[in-house]
């Protein structure tokens, strides 16, 4: 089931519900339940800032963070191209950017990949935009269903025909707040990180669009 739509900066959407083992090949562990990597404990973003700081010093260095994220930062872009040989380019552009700006990274309370992330989803913006190409958003069965238990609304087959009807109703720029929050599992001041915006603009926007999507559903 696919829906083609457009967002606010002109990039051309298809909505399609596909399964999770499409990209297991590429996940780093394997009978895990999301694509993220990125939620760490004190103690391991304490190591991960030893280790930015020791690229920051010496480049080479950096092969540290590349090996630990290069397999996340590819599935994250993969799940929005479809096709691996544009995510292995776009990756590529990811890390090299990454490097050369590593000095200008600052810790904001958020794991190192949340700013890998950012560069990430800004290429893949720039690259669709640019070409005019179509950006797959692909979402599974337990994407819809823990959007049901958000918008406290019964979950049958009909209602999660109903629910990707009502997704395909919102703009590109809210699909892609969903996506990030609910598919991938990211946090709030992660979602902001990556997208640019405060943690509160993120959680504002997202609220927003859970009722926006209440509303559509209760009308059906």
């Amino acid at each position: 089931m696919q829906y083609k739509y457009i967002n606010s900066i002109g990039i051309y959407f298809f909505l399609q519900l596909v399964s999770f083992y499409l990209y297991r090949h590429y996940d780093t562990k394997n009978n895990t339940k999301t694509l993220s990597l990125h939620h760490k404990n004190d103690i391991d973003l304490k190591l991960e800032m030893q280790q930015v700081e020791a690229a920051k010093a010496n480049p080479a260095q950096f092969d540290v963070l590349y090996e630990n994220y290069y397999k996340s930062i590819f599935v994250f872009i993969y799940r929005r191209t479809g096709n691996e040989d544009l995510t292995a380019d776009i990756t590529s552009q990811v890390f090299l950017k990454a490097l050369i700006n590593i000095k200008k990274f600052e810790y904001k309370g958020v794991p190192f990949s949340a700013w890998l992330f950012r560069i990430a989803f800004n290429e893949i913006n720039m690259y669709f935009r640019k070409n005019n190409a179509h950006r797959v958003i692909s979402l599974e069965q337990s994407n819809i269903k823990q959007i049901f238990q958000e918008v406290q609304e019964e979950d049958n087959t009909q209602a999660q025909q109903r629910m990707m009807t009502a997704l395909k109703q919102l703009d590109g720029d809210d699909i892609q707040l969903i996506e990030l929050r609910f598919f991938e599992k990211h946090s709030f001041a992660e979602v902001g990180e990556i997208t640019g915006i405060t943690e509160n603009n993120a959680k504002v926007k997202v609220y927003r669009i859970l009722d926006k999507l209440k509303k559509i559903l209760r009308t059906k």
